[in-house]
């Protein structure tokens, strides 16, 4: 076994095979760009090595760099993890020509696999089924509009290279497929240094199910079960789940025989997954094979109870597998949810920036512990404090749990969402929460293109329909209760001008039209009891009973009898006095006040917010790559007038309205801040 191994790679992935490391007895290696001094990953490691610039291919996609840190700190094998190098079949040999064990399938596996390409042609050999399409790399965006043709639309264009629904674009006509091979390679040559695309037919109302598979150096190859992935945004996977709650045992047994089947004709060592197109008749067709430890597999350990970070170790190290295909369990079920640095309410767009509150919710899973299941865990590379920047990938954490049943653990992950802060950038767990309480997704009835059918025209807070909504009003004067109560029993307050205790208060839920809502709240009092509150609302009754401290962000307790974790802060800004609450994805703004001082608010002149209809602002954070428009154009709405990278994806703005171009407010190559101005329109 190694005494030493170096982690080629950040963030989440890289502090996921420190944990095991160190459980196994191994020492670790780190590396690091100038972005990640400071990273978690770097403070977990023994030892940490800098390997260049903040930008991946200065860095971490340097093959040279990371072979010289092994050899500076004797590392003997390397962890690639997942994206980077990881299915990089050139570094892969690279590492084993130099005498250092790479933790993954050996180069020739990669090469045969990791090429979407020739991995087609390899399993159609193998008699596994696959989607019609051309296999061999396209030119040009003509050749593209000619082949998706004659393929039929819609068709999928993919970069041979690509992973991670970067360099990927569904087309639905000549327009979208001519831009869309041109968007591919330009992400793909950034993201992967191989700029080939290729077009197959794209299957409609697909799911998107893979099995996770381990193959040893002395033949033996298992399959771990299946992993629904089909929750996706723009082909990023959102929501995983193990088992699946659509195929059958028979569909999973033929999977799972076809996927071992195609590692074996490759002898494929070390833990990899297959992933297939499944159609509603549960016929299924190979998509591609991805040759590392995939972002999801947390939840096939939990199902399992194995470590997927030891296997590929002692796989690496030249050791058997230690099961067989019957020794393969699947107890329970597991959901993981991406927590990405990104805006819901705001299209998804990135979001970069320092972590000012990181409290993941309380955790009784760890990473590498196979022994604790049936409850939450949390993999992240982040911490408080911490910089999220603008080179990486967006995803901040991992939250993870493990139920008896499909509903126990979706009630577990509703639960783990509420507890969950982050503070100064913006979070996709509004969104998550959304989709967790969604009818059809609670029924598993959803493919590749739910998001897309339920959320055609964005994300809002009217996408997230609180079952209780009383509930967060409640709440409200509930905390403001509270800091009533200790304001009360501060000494020294003059008489007749102490502070006073309301029974009965309004709360105004604030609108960003100024059409605020006022809700009377009757507060009755629990005698016997601290921090307990009897609250009436309408025809609601509310009976809150908490210890969360008022500086709590996450405010902990019940309600008539049940547990609840919810958010709630003051918010910063032009209210400060308000309260936002925050529960099962829903949030309000709100004002907890005297009868006497709501009549007062409800007189309150309404500001309008200034008209920016003029002006093209930066979204997010970013580097701005191309402006497409110049002074004097006339533009038209929808016209494509400038393009920002941010976290390894391009970002195209839009004209919203038909103008002409007054002024050219930033250049090409520039690093631009939220709402930065860009373009004005004369």
């Amino acid at each position: 076994m190694f005494t030493k191994i170096l982690i080629a790679n950040r963030g989440e992935i890289a502090c996921r095979v420190i944990t095991t490391a160190r459980k196994m007895g191994i020492k670790t290696v780190a590396v690091y760009s100038d972005a990640d001094k400071e990273a978690r990953h770097v403070k977990l490691a023994d030892e940490a090595v800098h390997i260049g610039a903040a930008p991946s291919r200065e860095s971490y996609l340097l093959a040279d760099k990371i072979i010289a840190a092994c050899k500076q700190t004797g590392a003997q094998a390397v962890h690639p993890g997942y994206g980077f190098l990881s299915e990089n079949s050139g570094f892969a040999k690279q590492v084993e020509e130099e005498g250092i064990t790479f933790i993954g399938p050996k180069h020739y596996s990669i090469a045969a696999m990791g090429d979407k390409i020739e991995s087609k042609k390899l399993a159609g050999a193998a008699g596994v089924n696959c989607i019609p399409g051309v296999n061999d790399a396209i030119e040009t965006p003509e050749k593209a509009v000619e082949i998706a043709k004659g393929i039929g639309y819609p068709v999928m264009i993919k970069a041979s290279a690509g992973g991670g629904g970067k360099g990927l674009r569904v087309a639905f006509n000549d327009k979208e497929a001519f831009e869309g091979f041109t968007s591919c390679r330009n992400e793909a040559r950034n993201s992967f240094g191989d700029d080939r695309v290729f077009i197959e037919k794209f299957v409609e109302e697909p799911r998107h199910i893979e099995i996770q598979l381990i193959g040893d150096s002395h033949g033996n190859v298992v399959y771990l079960n299946e992993r629904e992935c089909s929750i996706q945004r723009r082909h990023q996977k959102v929501i995983e789940e193990a088992p699946s709650p659509f195929i059958s045992d028979a569909t999973r047994k033929a999977m799972g025989e076809q996927a071992v089947a195609l590692a074996k004709a490759v002898k494929y060592q070390s833990a990899g997954t297959v992933e297939f197109v499944v159609g509603k008749d549960q016929s299924f067709y190979f998509l591609e094979m991805n040759t590392r430890l995939q972002v999801e597999h947390p939840v096939t350990e939990c199902i399992t109870g194995l470590d997927l970070v030891e296997l590929m170790i002692r796989v690496a190290a030249g050791e058997k597998l230690p099961l067989s295909q019957a020794d393969v369990k699947r107890d329970g079920w597991a959901i993981e949810c991406r927590i990405n640095a990104e805006d819901p309410f705001r299209n998804f767009l990135p979001s970069t920036g320092r972590l000012v509150r990181f409290a993941p919710p309380a955790t009784t899973m760890q990473a590498g512990n196979t022994a604790d299941l049936l409850g939450v865990r949390v993999d992240t590379g982040v911490y408080d404090g911490g910089e999220i920047p603008m080179y990486y990938d967006s995803m901040i954490a991992k939250l993870i749990v493990h139920g008896v049943n499909r509903n126990e653990a979706i009630a577990k992950m509703r639960d783990a969402l509420n507890s969950f802060v982050i503070r100064g950038i913006s979070s996709n767990i509004p969104f998550q929460a959304a989709l967790l309480a969604h009818p059809k997704f609670v029924k598993g009835d959803f493919n590749t293109g739910f998001i897309a059918e339920n959320y055609a025209k964005g994300f809002s807070a009217e996408d997230v329909p609180h079952n209780d909504p009383d509930f967060l009003v409640a709440l409200a004067a509930f905390v403001r209760r509270k800091s009533r109560e200790r304001a009360a029993n501060i000494s020294g307050q003059l008489p007749g001008y102490g502070v006073a205790i309301e029974s009965d208060v309004t709360v105004v839920v604030l609108s960003a039209d100024g059409q605020h809502r006022q809700v009377p709240v009757h507060i009755g009092e629990m005698s016997g009891k601290t921090g307990v509150a009897a609250m009436r609302v309408g025809s609601n009754s509310y009976e809150i009973e908490s210890k969360s401290r008022l500086n709590d962000i996450c405010i902990t307790g019940t309600v008539n009898g049940k547990p609840f974790a919810a958010q709630v802060e003051r918010t910063a800004g032009k209210n400060p006095l308000a309260l936002r609450v925050a529960h099962n994805g829903t949030q309000i703004d709100a004002l907890v006040l005297s009868a006497t001082a709501a009549k007062l608010h409800a007189l309150m002149p309404f500001k309008a917010p200034p008209d920016l209809s003029r002006f093209v602002l930066s979204p997010m954070p970013g580097l701005l790559v191309d402006v497409a428009v110049q002074v004097g154009q006339k533009v038209q709405a929808g016209e494509r007038v400038a393009v920002i990278e941010a976290m390894k994806m391009e970002n195209v703005l839009f004209a919203s309205a038909d103008g002409v171009v007054g002024k050219v407010l930033a250049s090409k190559g520039e690093s631009l801040t939220v709402d930065q101005v860009i373009i004005e329109f004369a």
